[in-house]
């Protein structure tokens, strides 16, 4: 049982040196960025979408007021 703890802690220390454990740091750092995209993006469309529904608002209320020698 000892010879089994002390070769997998050796492999596990050998991995670790050689770097091959950053893989999983790597994910995590992919799914952060991804998140961040996600959110940057979520915000972008709710101002555009504002500014649209604003703009459509004032193009509607100039349609319904709108007389023959009056600009909006």
């Amino acid at each position: 049982m000892m010879d089994f703890l002390i070769t997998f802690l050796q492999g596990r220390v050998q991995r670790a040196r050689s770097g091959e454990l950053d893989r999983g740091a790597s994910a995590v750092e992919w799914v952060i960025i991804s998140a961040v995209v996600v959110a940057i993006v979520g915000v972008v469309a709710a101002i555009i979408n504002a500014a649209l529904s604003d703009g459509a608002n004032k193009v509607g209320n100039c349609i319904k007021g709108a007389d023959a020698g009056k600009t909006c």
